[in-house]
């Protein structure tokens, strides 16, 4: 069943869809009438709906039950990359969002290779906001990831402030076979709290990025014996915390 994401409660018990989603019920899927589909509002809430009315521009479809599981990790995690090469940050993105992640931010890392375009730069984000979308659909998520737009380290370290837990993958922690960390760090953090893992380019975080990040709050972590992608990595830690939270528990 299509699942779409809301950006209205629903009134009197019906949502409203309109723009991409309603061209995407009536010209890609062809729903008429009748049909059903699952609505995720804005406060987390999806509900399975009949469609009861169509027009030129926007479909009407009344709630039949409302769903009461939810998909969603336990804990907020938020991805943080240094902006990669190429299509690498999209897939990040797509995966990260099936995976369960809260929240994505580009980092502009020392080593990044791509240079930040501002003037180019909403529309990236409004397609990047896009696959996010589209993935936690796929996925059945109760939650559409944000996707920031591109931070320095400044402003980076700023937002950390919010978060109950702040990781940084550092591959040279793996090398020396450091692996306590980030399961120490999964054994202790609760239920509804935050956590941000920092992920280098490609390259890798530079030692006055991690020393930086150090100073305010980070610990630094390896994730396994094996030197992952930067495109790898974020995938790794988002199924070792589903692991620890969603099948050990």
């Amino acid at each position: 069943m299509q699942r779409y994401f809301v950006n209205q409660s629903a009134n009197e018990n019906r949502f409203t869809i309109s723009n991409d989603d309603y061209h995407h019920i009536v010209r890609v899927m062809r729903m008429k009438k009748g049909d059903q589909l699952i609505c995720v509002d804005p406060v987390k809430s999806s509900a399975v709906c009949s469609i009861v009315e169509i027009t030129d521009e926007k479909v009407i479809a009344e709630v039949v039950k409302w769903e009461e599981e939810s998909s969603e990790l336990p804990i907020n995690i938020t991805i943080v990359s240094g902006l990669p090469k190429g299509d690498k940050l999209e897939w990040i993105i797509q995966k990260g969002t099936e995976l369960g992640a809260y929240r994505f931010i580009p980092f502009i890392s020392a080593r990044s290779v791509v240079k930040w375009d501002e003037k180019k730069g909403a529309k990236k984000i409004e397609r990047w906001q896009k696959i996010a979308k589209e993935a936690a659909e796929q996925s059945h998520r109760m939650i559409l990831p944000e996707v920031m737009s591109p931070q320095n380290m400044k402003s980076l370290i700023k937002v950390s402030e919010g978060y109950d837990y702040r990781l940084i993958a550092f591959e040279e922690d793996a090398k020396r076979g450091e692996k306590s960390v980030l399961g120490k760090t999964l054994t202790e953090i609760k239920h509804g709290q935050s956590l941000m893992i920092v992920f280098g380019p490609e390259g890798g975080l530079t030692d006055q990025e991690v020393t930086l990040f150090s100073e305010h709050g980070f610990h630094s972590c390896g994730l396994g014996p094996r030197i992952l992608r930067t495109e790898t990595a974020p995938l790794y830690a988002l199924s070792a915390v589903s692991y620890h939270f969603e099948l050990m528990e």
